[in-house]
């Protein structure tokens, strides 16, 4: 049953006409609301992840929740068509169930709220955040159990509730939540923040109604949405074939020793729509790698590489939505059943990314990107100060950006462009720790005529006795070169005792001890290739060299001999006539070795011993 909306004034907008002026003016203020939602989130939140490194989304939504400002795309609908109660002037939704909005958020660690949006009596928008919380209790540190089978053991789920009920707090419900939390205070300032950011946002709304009268500005959220659509429209037409076509990709491991886990999408163009149909993609995990993509998230993913390559003068709204029909097999990988586990969803929403660009680029490999999104790396680090007080780090790490037809993928940079590092005097001064190394890793990014980027190695001493663990992939998949560019190197950690053992430690790790002294070397992967690197000015890997991206070594990947710190001309000239003539012509797409090959070289190449077959399990849905 859906929704009931209550409103003491239900007279219809008007539709009204809008000038371009009027339309340029409401459009920019709504995105700077946007910007005003962040800048409030990062003044009052207290957690390192969204104060520092920004893990937090907002969106603006009208009032029918279709968005008009955001990044993920809008869960209003399907949330309200399955929310069995009122929305109210004076409400506000609280939520962080995966399960109860179809995924719209994707693990129990992200809190929603949502605010709708009241003027004179009328629902006139929404304004919503959600930011990942630090901890919400369950088996681990951190709350993101890498063994866990069942989404009951990652923490507190808290189904859609009022935190506000017609303009009174339930303060009840939050001192409730709060005692699950090992980090009460962070999560508080947190929730805190994401109320403040809506209500900013609110208030800018409805400055905006009163500016310009409320027909004038729904009309010109209507024509925003009309806008997007028909561009959308002349994107599909020219860009999507009939044709299908496919890709896939893996997911390393599920650190439970099995894997690679297979996600495959298949694309063409029907009755004028795209559809993106996941057959082919591997049941669900039994451990928590799974991800309950939600349909409108996917549409979002779709458009804004559609957008970015083909005309990134388009907004990421929601207008384009109806145009794209996602098709994917229940008790899947992306559709689990309750209650499987989420929250190592990371690495599957960073795959999507290679795979839409897999996809997109094969009618036309001069906009194809390279693999190198690939995942989001997590680090956590916990125990007990000397003190006796408890300390609990969660960092985001950064990896290499794939090479693109405009240029060099960026070195050591996030799978989302929003994010940012937390700086090293930050963790040095609040956390038993010290980051002795924070460096490009030389030569990881494929070589291309452009480069992918580097991948990062962050070297962590640690100061106190606690746990540590771990949350990355491409450790045993590569990612992909490019029409003609080279795989980029692979991830990797090695925990340095206090007295010089070295130990390699795999990409997802758990409640792993660790003792004062010891070192942790947490590398990144790199970003593929683009083009052929023999195609590469010699000049610019000579001054690569210089800068520590590059070495000498590893410019003869790009056919490049250096001899007494200068390029040999002769030397590289020949280099890269014997190696065209050994290679043959360029491919699209350079994968590295098969499954079997890696499985097979597995532990003498990463340190580790190669994943097992996954054994797959029927998904029974919860009684």
């Amino acid at each position: 049953m859906p929704a009931q909306i209550i409103q003491a004034n239900e007279t219809p907008f008007e539709k009204i006409e809008i000038d371009p002026v009027t339309l340029e003016v409401i459009e920019n203020a709504l995105r700077n609301a946007r910007v005003e939602m962040d800048a409030t989130l990062v003044r009052t939140a207290m957690s390192p992840g969204i104060r520092e490194q920004g893990d937090a989304f907002p969106l603006i939504a009208d009032h029918k929740g279709r968005m008009i400002v955001g990044q993920f795309g809008s869960y209003i609908g399907p949330f309200l068509e399955g929310y069995e109660g009122t929305v109210e002037d004076g409400d506000m939704i609280f939520l962080s169930d995966p399960y109860s909005v179809g995924g719209a958020i994707s693990h129990c660690n992200d809190w929603l709220v949502l605010l709708p949006v009241f003027k004179d009596g009328r629902l006139i928008a929404y304004t919503s955040m959600f930011g990942h919380q630090s901890d919400i209790g369950g088996m681990v540190p951190g709350s993101m159990p890498i063994h866990a089978t069942e989404i009951f053991q990652e923490g507190v789920r808290i189904p859609p509730v009022k935190i506000w009920k017609k303009g009174e707090y339930n303060e009840d419900l939050i001192k409730l939540v709060m005692h699950q939390s090992r980090m009460p205070d962070w999560c508080k300032a947190d929730l805190n923040a994401l109320i403040a950011s809506c209500r900013v946002a609110a208030n800018r709304v409805v400055e905006m109604a009163e500016r310009f009268g409320d027909d004038i500005f729904v009309s010109a959220t209507n024509l925003l949405l009309d806008r997007n659509y028909r561009a959308m429209q002349q994107l599909i037409e020219s860009s999507i074939g009939e044709t299908p076509v496919s890709f896939e990709d893996y997911i390393c491991d599920d650190g439970m020793g099995f894997g690679p886990y297979k996600i495959k999408c298949t694309m063409w163009k029907e009755n004028g729509r795209v559809v993106l149909d996941f057959d082919g993609t591997d049941p669900q995990s039994q451990a928590s790698i799974n991800m309950l993509l939600n349909e409108n998230m996917m549409r979002m993913f779709f458009g804004i590489y559609m957008i970015m390559v083909f005309d990134p003068q388009i907004l990421f709204i929601d207008g384009y939505y109806p145009q794209i029909d996602i098709r994917i097999p229940q008790g899947s990988l992306l559709t689990p059943k309750l209650p499987a586990a989420l929250s190592g969803r990371t690495h599957v929403l960073g795959r999507l990314f290679d795979i839409m660009g897999g996809l997109l680029g094969q009618k036309t490999p001069e906009f194809l990107n390279a693999a190198g999104f690939s995942s989001s790396p997590h680090l956590f680090y916990a125990g007990h100060d000397k003190a006796g007080k408890w300390f609990q780090l969660f960092q985001i790490g950064f990896g290499g950006i794939p090479g693109r037809p405009m240029g060099d993928g960026p070195d050591g940079h996030s799978l989302f462009p929003g994010f940012t590092n937390v700086p090293n005097e930050f963790l040095e001064r609040y956390f038993p720790l010290e980051i002795v190394k924070y460096e490009t890793v030389a030569d990881s990014g494929g070589a291309g005529l452009h480069r992918g980027g580097n991948g990062i190695n962050m070297v962590y001493r640690f100061y106190e006795p606690g746990v540590i663990a771990i949350h990355d992939d491409r450790w045993f998949v590569p990612p992909w070169g490019v029409n003609g560019g080279l795989p980029g190197k692979r991830a990797k950690k090695i925990l340095t005792k206090a007295d010089g053992t070295q130990i390699v430690v795999g990409n997802k790790l758990e409640d792993y001890p660790v003792e004062a002294g010891d070192e942790l070397q947490f590398i990144t992967w790199g970003g593929g290739g683009w083009g052929d690197p023999l195609e590469r000015d010699p000049a610019l890997i000579l001054t690569e060299i210089g800068q520590g991206l590059v070495t000498e070594t590893g410019a003869l990947d790009y056919g490049v001999v250096i001899t007494n710190g200068a390029v040999d001309e002769k030397a590289t000239e020949n280099l890269r006539t014997k190696m065209r003539a050994e290679r043959g012509d360029v491919e699209v797409f350079n994968f590295g070795p098969d499954i079997e090959t890696l499985r097979k070289n597995c532990l003498e190449e990463t340190g580790l011993p190669a994943p097992k077959q996954p054994r797959w399990r029927t998904a029974q849905a919860a009684e």
